[in-house]
Order: structure tokens, then C-alpha cells, then sequence
């Protein structure tokens, strides 16, 4: 029990910041968006739950970022994860929130599987939607980050932005969110990004807050680690007096030190 009590401390930061108010606050950002700028909800698998949010460019051929959200495999939606795009078009770009099945009805692999189809799905569908296939960066935070990761090797992406992440899932199944998920020691060797970087892996932007627990600097510290090894680039930025909850909400504002970085990616 002590183990599960110091893992849980290290990796749920719900224990030390009350989630409420910026979870409110992710949805309501994205219902602003939403009432503001021009989007489509289309289903991209024969799932139910296989929907994104897509905000077109204003301008055609333009880059596209897909948001992944967070929330432990078990929370949000696609609803609640639109908060980007008005700084994502604000600069020439398309915007998507990408959804997915939620455990613990959907297993692991099978949420693994739903992203990736939805990211081959945006791929294909480029021409149609008005963005260039080749300029797809991909973002997630917390969950979203290691399903964003999971995706390497579906298609072709020009770069990703990793957020608070998780990439190597092991320390996990001494968890109560590994209990939650019902993870299996298979499911974590075989969706832990840190151990099967594959060749063609894009440039990384890896982030986290100064003020999150500690399990969020380690998996980064795993991250940098592997990138290393399999000789792709990465930048690292470790963003003072924020948080888990509150880094995403500045991803796309140009005065924000990540918000900064993500937005010079394709300029």
C-alpha cells in the first residue's frame, strides 16, 4: 500500500491542484471557440465515440495541428478540447480536436487504435478539409500525449508537441489508475512510447510544468532519454509556476513560453 500511495502522489496530480476549475475552464474555452469561428463535427472510425472537432484554415494549403486530450484514458472528449484553435487560425493554421473511446470500456490497445485511425483519417482526408498533409503537427497532453506518440509510425507528421506526458507506462501498474484502466504488464510494454521510438519519429517538443508531481519529470526525463538513443530531435521545456491543469490552455498564445514555441514550428 505504501507503494501505490507514493506512486499515486507521484502521478496524479489531482492530489495537489483541484481539477474542477480548469477543466470548467477547457470547456468553456472551447464552446467560446466553437460560437466564434467556423467547424465541423465529423466521425473519422465506426465508432461512436471516433469524432473530432475540425476548425478550418483561412487560408488553404495551411498547416494543421491536432490537439489529443488528457484525462487518464477515462475523461474528456473531443467537447472539451477545442480551446487551442482561435490561436491556431489566429496564425494561418487548421485546428482539430481529436476524440476517442474512453476507458474502462475501451482497453488500451483499442483507444491506441481509435487515435490512430483518426490521425490516418486526417491524413486522407487533407485535400478535402483544405490543410497540406505534410505540415500535420500533432500535440496531446497527459494521456493524449503518449496516444500522440503512439502515432509515429501511422503517418507521415512534420513535428509533435508532447505535454506532461507519459512514455513509459510501467510505473503505472503500481497505481490506482492502472487498476482503474484494468492495465495490463503487456499493455504497458506495447503503448509505452519510450521503448519503440521508430525510425522516421518527428522532431519533439517535450513540456511540463515546474509545479507538477514528480512522476510527470520523470517520464519526461524517459522521453529525453529515448529520443536520445534513437537519435531524434527534441526540445525540452520545463515552464515555471505552472501546473498540469493550466500548461495546455496557453498552447497556442504567442506570449506564453510554450505557447511560443509550438506556434514557431511551422512559421
Amino acid at each position: 500500500m505504501r507503494v501505490l500511495r507514493e506512486l499515486d502522489e507521484a502521478y496524479l496530480p489531482g492530489l495537489s491542484v483541484a481539477p474542477g476549475p480548469y477543466l470548467d475552464e477547457y470547456e468553456e474555452r472551447s464552446a467560446q471557440a466553437r460560437r466564434a469561428l467556423s467547424w465541423q463535427d465529423l466521425a473519422y472510425g465506426p465508432g461512436e465515440s471516433e469524432r473530432l472537432h475540425f476548425f478550418p484554415a483561412p487560408r488553404p494549403a495551411a498547416p494543421l495541428l491536432v490537439f489529443v486530450h488528457g484525462g487518464y484514458w477515462q475523461e474528456l472528449t473531443e467537447t472539451e478540447s477545442s480551446f487551442a484553435a482561435p490561436g491556431a487560425l489566429a496564425r494561418g493554421w487548421a485546428f482539430a480536436a481529436l476524440g476517442y473511446g474512453l476507458a474502462p470500456a475501451h482497453r488500451l490497445d483499442e483507444i491506441v487504435a481509435m487515435v490512430r485511425r483518426g490521425v490516418t483519417w486526417l491524413h486522407g482526408n487533407a485535400a478535402r478539409l483544405g490543410f497540406d498533409p505534410d505540415r500535420i503537427v500533432l500535440a496531446g497532453h497527459s494521456a493524449g500525449a503518449q496516444l500522440a506518440a503512439m502515432c509515429f509510425d501511422t503517418v507521415p507528421v512534420r513535428a509533435a508537441v508532447l505535454v506532461s506526458g507519459l512514455y513509459d507506462l510501467d510505473p503505472l501498474l503500481q497505481t490506482s489508475i492502472g487498476a482503474d484502466i484494468r492495465l495490463t504488464p503487456d499493455e504497458a510494454a506495447r503503448n509505452s512510447p519510450a521503448r519503440r521510438l521508430p525510425p522516421g519519429t518527428p522532431p519533439l517538443l517535450a513540456a511540463c510544468g515546474a509545479d507538477e508531481p514528480a512522476g510527470f519529470a520523470t517520464q519526461q526525463d524517459l522521453l529525453v532519454a529515448a529520443a536520445r538513443q534513437a537519435d531524434v530531435p527534441l526540445e525540452t521545456v520545463i515552464v515555471p509556476g505552472r501546473h498540469h491543469f493550466d500548461l495546455p490552455l496557453r498552447l497556442t498564445d504567442p506570449d506564453d513560453p510554450l505557447g511560443k514555441r509550438v506556434l514557431a514550428i511551422l512559421d
